[in-house]
């Protein structure tokens, strides 16, 4: 999440988003809908590559959690809310990346009536046409096509070199082909034990069925829970909530259309579901379309106002949408309503970015303490990490990234977190084995970017071939992101400004801040206009990102390094003095340079 800061601020949005139709064709792991106003059919897409593998299964908590409520202490709005609040530190003027994405709009049509499929979660099949197939334990992370991340990065490495070759629209082709049905299999667990057990109620299937400890078996039982009972609205949002967890927590976005299927099924069913409208906010800013995760947030929340979800989506829009000011009221009402781990992380990161730190750990540790579940343990120890590792007190950040890990060993934030902060404390080789093995099961941008990063810094030979070869997979990455309706304009600003194409960097800076106003769309337009040569226009976008208190290492480079180029050297050699000091090791790359160019201003 961040933050950001806007000049006015816009007033809430309260309007819902228009109910459009993903792109691809169902999926043939979907149950048949009821024929309730079907959509209007279009041409199934032709059928994806067998070579999408399914990936090792993998802890993950959501982050507005449907399971077990953690409890948090009572009456938490006196607990996290007592401190007076200081917003004088909050700039009005800042943007932030990462702006909405249009949803997609090619209705498909869902299998016929009558032929439902026992295809597993994750969409793969032991051959064409073997609907019959038992479903598969991807537990192993194999799959008939073969591998596991391991394969799915040899994808994302065959795209990437396609993009090199084809100039025009072949990839663009190919992309939409792989993503109509090669979705990745994902294993989440909240609590320890086995599955949930399936059990209908009058509502339709409880969310806490996310709350076990296999999101694929919990999928396959929804699957077949629907084809008995399709008519089941609360079934239909539950799955939609599935989809979008398992495309958040691999950044696998080909779940999305199946997603926004499943919950557009369940509104056509009970428009008025506020299960159904969480999971469209949820699918909404998982498409970085943030305007309308908030719209639908407030809807949720009018049909029930203490929806610990909807409430946690609503800050996390107003905080996207650099409206800080309305997010710090929003956490404020969340925690009087819900109190909760979700709220409370939530509540945190609000104080994060106003530069509250204190606050922000005190709030955690005691999200913490009250957490029970596996998966709450490692998403709060988590957050305590990277605070901690914001602040450059690494050996905090080892403890409790290990804390994290102890309760889940998948768990990708703290396997990323332990990585860095191996990094930042001098041990290379550990940070490059353990950053290796996070992006050959999760080939996301940040990762992609940190491991090249170190290569580089490695310096040996063959480490710059190997470190292109990571920033050409987050060209592939973002590519299949574009290709299911997903802004990623921010990931294409922050790669690209520094390891590929400048100008496009520039170009997806700008279109992001146009859409949303955040301290870091602020960060990532000023360093694009930079690595430009646009100085003179980077300086004012480089201030506002650090106008808020929030204590960012890489701002602070970012800033001082445009003061150097604008003629500032003054300003430069505190901004950079200020960074080194706070975080020390925030980049493998950036923290050298800073370094060195401290020491040509002497």
């Amino acid at each position: 999440m961040s933050p950001r800061t806007t000049d006015p601020t816009p007033e809430p949005v309260t309007k819902p988003a228009p109910e459009d139709t993903p792109a691809g064709g169902a999926r043939a792991d979907e149950p048949t809908p009821p024929p309730v106003e079907p959509p209007e059919t279009t041409p199934a897409p032709p059928r994806a590559p067998d070579d999408l593998p399914a990936a090792t299964p993998q802890h993950t908590p959501t982050a507005a959690t449907a399971g077990p409520r953690t409890g948090g202490p009572t009456g938490a709005a006196g607990n996290l809310s007592a401190e007076p609040k200081d917003t004088s530190s909050i700039a009005t003027t800042g943007t932030r990346t990462g702006g909405p994405a249009t949803e997609r709009t090619d209705a498909s049509a869902p299998p016929p009536a009558g032929e439902p499929t026992d295809t597993p979660a994750d969409g793969t099949t032991c051959g064409p046409g073997d609907l019959s197939a038992e479903p598969k334990d991807t537990s192993s992370g194999a799959e008939c096509a073969g591998g596991g991340g391991a394969a799915r990065v040899d994808v994302l490495r065959r795209y990437a070199a396609s993009a090199r070759r084809w100039r025009l629209g072949g990839l663009a082709a190919l992309l939409a082909v792989a993503l109509t049905a090669g979705a990745v299999a994902v294993s989440t667990a909240r609590d320890g034990g086995g599955a949930a057990p399936l059990a209908a109620s009058p509502d339709g299937i409880s969310p806490e069925l996310l709350a076990g400890n296999d999101l694929d078996a919990s999928i396959r039982a929804l699957q077949a829970h629907l084809r008995a009972q399709p008519r089941d609205h609360g079934g239909w949002a539950t799955l939609g909530l599935a989809y979008v967890e398992q495309a958040r927590t691999k950044g696998d976005p080909s779940r999305y259309p199946q997603a926004q299927r499943a919950l557009d099924q369940a509104l056509r069913l009970s428009p008025d579901s506020d299960a159904a409208l969480c999971g469209r906010a949820a699918l909404a800013a998982a498409r970085h379309d943030f305007t309308g995760a908030l719209a639908y947030a407030d809807r949720a929340l009018a049909q029930n106002p203490y929806s610990e979800r909807a409430l946690s989506s609503r800050i996390d829009a107003l905080v996207e949408l650099g409206r800080y000011d309305e997010a710090s009221k929003a956490a404020d009402l969340a925690d009087s309503r819900h109190p909760g781990v979700p709220v409370f992380t939530r509540y945190a990161y609000v104080h994060e970015l106003r530069g509250d730190v204190t606050t922000a750990r005190r709030v955690l540790e005691q999200a913490l303490s009250s957490a029970t579940s596996r998966g709450d343990i490692a998403y709060v120890a988590a957050a305590l990490g990277q605070l901690a590792w914001n602040q450059g007190d690494y050996t905090s950040a080892r403890r409790h990234y290990a804390r994290a890990l102890a309760a889940d060993d998948t768990y990708l934030p703290a396997l990323e977190g332990r990585a860095r902060t191996q990094a930042a404390l001098g041990h290379p080789a550990d940070a490059i084995r353990g950053m290796e093995q996070v992006v050959e099961r999760y080939p996301l941008p940040q990762p992609l970017v940190e491991l090249g990063e170190l290569y580089e810094a490695r310096g040996r030979a063959g480490d710059l071939a190997k470190a292109r070869d990571q920033y050409s997979l987050v060209d592939a990455w973002v590519a299949l992101a574009r290709a299911n309706g997903v802004d990623a304009d921010l990931d294409t600003a922050l790669a690209a400004a520094d390891h590929g194409d400048r100008t496009a960097a520039l170009r997806a800076a700008r279109a992001e801040w146009a859409r949303r106003h955040t301290v870091h769309t602020a960060d990532a337009l000023a360093w694009a206009l930079h690595v430009n040569g646009l100085d003179e226009q980077a300086l004012p976008y480089a201030r506002r990102a650090t106008a808020t208190g929030f204590r960012n290492a890489t701002f602070l480079y970012h800033r001082g390094m445009i003061e150097r180029a604008a003629g500032h050297p003054g300003q430069a050699r505190a901004a950079l003095a200020a960074a080194l000091r706070l975080n020390p090791g925030f980049s493998p790359l950036g923290a050298r340079t800073a370094r060195r160019t401290l020491e040509a201003m002497k």
